[in-house]
């Protein structure tokens, strides 16, 4: 099982945050170093080559924004492996994706050091291993100070870029005498279709950052929306700006000097004789390239280190590198990250480090397709992604085929290592991580459908993940609780009883008859597929032909009298007396809703302070409003003389309110009443309004001498 007790990682990271890291992650090496060698195997094709990479990165890229938006989770590529094809997978992925962003964020650290030596007279490897110091100094820190520092560093490297993009093209077609691109150009493909797709997977290092942000999920605020919007946003930005840029190096240098640069930016804008002089042009190519480096091995130690700390959670790494300093941020899993990106520094060069690293991702992309295809077809209700790649089947298998041709066609080393990774990482888990653990993946629930066993645990942990994510934005959680009846009763009474009752005020509110909604309930009961806790329980049913979802909701001071044969509610009864129970009842064509609401409400029962209020509510409107989110719900008091005033003695239907919000529930004389377009207000009325969080400020400053406590 999981390991216990860790801490979560703090949701600070933005949908800027995540285009940032995606984009600062992926400019660097691929732009300021990598043509050179690149254009060596592939001539003029090398600006195809990075265009071609570019596309084929998508399958993966729409892959892994759905495991993300369903798994929020630290650990990325390592995570959802581990969760689809088993923790013996996991261990691979999560190894083989540590040691590709390690090998990724040296690749960034020597180009910085070779581009610092155009500066000043310093020793490319040496340079980079204070780097790393440096850099490893900033992520303990923190993601948001982290992704702060790349916010900076990325938009300058874009406007720098923009700037090179914008002198080149006027240079390449505007110059004079006119470059001679037919000249350049030619043949275009000098190795052929073998030598191109050879480019192509070595120059897929320069994309793999894209996918980075996925591993910060845990950290991401909105992760349903930020993350596939970040990543699109990112790789548009950036094959965009690798296609131009290296179109540029090959019509300003020609395929001969550009094929022996280590610095092929800074010697293109060198000799671009558009209308900034060259020696500027030189200059700002090098500020570019380090903020570019910079930015690439800051995202590549900040993503790389959340792996070991994924792992250790999981019990595959040893559990100090699940812990979190004093800061918020995995201290331990940062400095072994860095530990390892001294090795490499210190022992491979630049070419092995670009093949081996595009080598084990290719290999990994290819997993993340066969992932989401084992998640779609295990049918696991609670895999509830908020982003569904589009074009699936096909595109997962397009994205699963064409890593292994590109992989083949890199020659022996990197396949060689890869082989060896995989044997190494085989041996940690068989001796290591294995007795450790117990946990399989969603393939066994693949398997289930052929006859084999599942893991139960999966679906326990899918639903916890729902939990944390809350309710979406179109879910009707607000409008269900604001139209539910309440059951409040003062004595202890029996669950059988509470059943009965609340199954006659639910037949009078959907067509499902009472015998409908009670075996519904019971069959639940004697499954164990209610959730008991902290005084409260859920008892949930989804039938056929039901278009929306409703509840019913019981408060019992007295404490709930378990009759009914479920020995864990008679087990948490006796710790904690059942004094809340919740009745939720929806459609089946949309089971992901009807968990969503079922997490909203187990999130809010597990409030340490819930119980408290739940029975010191007054009246149905308090109970309500206990159980509704606080950025979603105000109560006002319509009193002569304050901002309210205005609403007595109007009807609900005169009344503009801003977009996204009603009025769900009037308190009158002691009496709930439910609003409709003729009720008219009156003085003392409370009015509890739901909506949009933007909607609710706007009448916060509109009434907010009104607003109810």
């Amino acid at each position: 099982m999981a390991l216990l007790g860790f801490t979560r990682l703090q949701k600070s990271l933005s949908l800027f945050d995540v285009y940032v890291i995606s984009t600062g992650a992926m400019i660097s090496a691929g732009f300021f170093l990598l043509p050179g060698i690149a254009a060596s195997y592939a001539g003029p094709g090398v600006v195809l080559a990075y265009l071609l990479a570019g596309l084929l990165v998508v399958p993966a890229m729409l892959s892994k924004a759905e495991l993300a938006t369903a798994m929020p989770r630290a650990g990325g590529t390592y995570y959802y492996l581990d969760r689809t094809l088993g923790p013996l997978v996991g261990t691979i992925g999560g190894v083989g994706t540590w040691l590709t962003l390690v090998l990724k964020a040296a690749f960034a650290l020597i180009g910085m050091g070779a581009y610092l030596g155009l500066v000043f007279d310093l020793p490319i490897v040496p340079t980079a291993l204070a780097l790393t110091v440096v850099f490893a100094a900033v992520n303990v820190v923190g993601a948001k100070e982290s992704s702060g520092l790349l916010r900076v560093m990325v938009m300058a490297l874009l406007a720098l870029l923009t700037l090179f993009a914008l002198n080149g093209l006027v240079d390449a077609f505007g110059g004079d005498p006119p470059r001679d691109l037919r000249e350049r150009f030619t043949p275009l493909l000098p190795g052929g279709v073998d030598g191109l797709l050879g480019t192509v997977g070595l120059v897929f290092v320069s994309y793999i950052g894209l996918t980075k942000v996925a591993s910060l999920a845990e950290e991401v605020k909105s992760p349903e929306r930020s993350i596939p919007l970040g990543m699109m946003l990112g790789l548009l930005t950036v094959t965009g700006i690798y296609v131009i840029g290296v179109f540029i190096m090959v019509a300003v240098l020609g395929v001969d000097t550009l094929s022996a640069s280590l610095t092929p930016a800074a010697d293109a804008a060198g000799a671009l004789r558009g209308w900034l002089p060259p020696r500027v042009g030189m200059w700002l190519m090098v500020v570019a390239a380090v903020a570019g480096f910079a930015s690439a091995a800051n995202a590549g130690i900040l993503a790389a280190s959340r792996y070991p700390l994924a792992m250790a959670r999981d019990r595959i790494f040893p559990g100090r590198f699940a812990a979190t300093g004093r800061l918020g941020t995995p201290t331990a899993a940062i400095l072994l990250t860095c530990s390892l990106l001294v090795v490499f520094l210190l022992l491979l060069d630049v070419e092995q480090v670009a093949k081996l690293a595009s080598a084990l991702q290719l290999v990994l992309f290819g997993l993340i397709n066969v992932a989401v295809i084992v998640m779609r077809e295990s049918r696991i209700e609670a895999y509830d992604p908020g982003f569904r790649s589009p074009g699936y089947p096909w595109v997962q298998l397009a994205g699963l085929f064409v890593p292994a041709v590109l992989v083949a066609e890199m020659g022996w080393l990197p396949v060689l290592f890869t082989l060896g990774v995989t044997t190494v990482s085989f041996a940690w888990y068989t001796y290591y991580a294995k007795p450790r653990i117990v946990r399989d993946g969603a393939i066994y629930h693949v398997f289930e459908r052929l006859g084999r066993r599942r893991f139960a645990g999966l679906d326990r942990e899918l639903r916890d993940l729902m939990k944390e994510k809350g309710a979406r934005a179109e879910d009707p959680f607000d409008q269900v609780v604001a139209r539910a009846p309440v059951i409040d009763l003062a004595a202890s009474t029996s669950l059988e009883e509470i059943i009965g009752r609340a199954s006659v005020l639910l037949h009078e509110r959907l067509p499902a008859t009472t015998d409908q909604l009670l075996e519904g309930f019971g069959r639940g009961v004697r499954m164990g597929g209610t959730p008991v806790a902290h005084g409260a329980a859920l008892l949930h049913a989804r039938l056929p032909d039901l278009d929306a979802s409703e509840m019913v909701l019981v408060r019992c001071r007295g404490g709930v009298d378990v009759d009914m044969d479920d020995e864990e509610m008679v087990r948490q009864a006796a710790e904690a007396p059942i004094r809340a129970i919740f009745f939720l009842v929806s459609g089946e064509s949309d089971p992901g809703r009807h968990l969503r609401i079922l997490a909203q409400l187990a999130g809010r029962v597990e409030d340490a302070d819930f119980i408290t209020e739940w029975l010191a509510g007054h009246d149905e409107l308090e109970l309500k409003e206990t159980l509704l989110r606080d950025d979603r719900f105000l109560s006002l008091k319509l009193l002569s003389g304050s901002k309210a005033e205005p609403l007595i003695g109007k009807a609900l239907r005169e009344l503009v309110l801003p977009p996204g919000c009603l009025i769900a529930l009037i308190r009158r004389y002691g009496e709930t009443i439910v609003p409709r377009g003729r009720t008219v207000l009156r003085e003392g009325d409370r009015l509890t309004i739901i909506g949009e969080p933007a909607g609710l400020r706007q009448l916060t400053l509109q009434y907010g001498d009104s607003l109810h406590p």
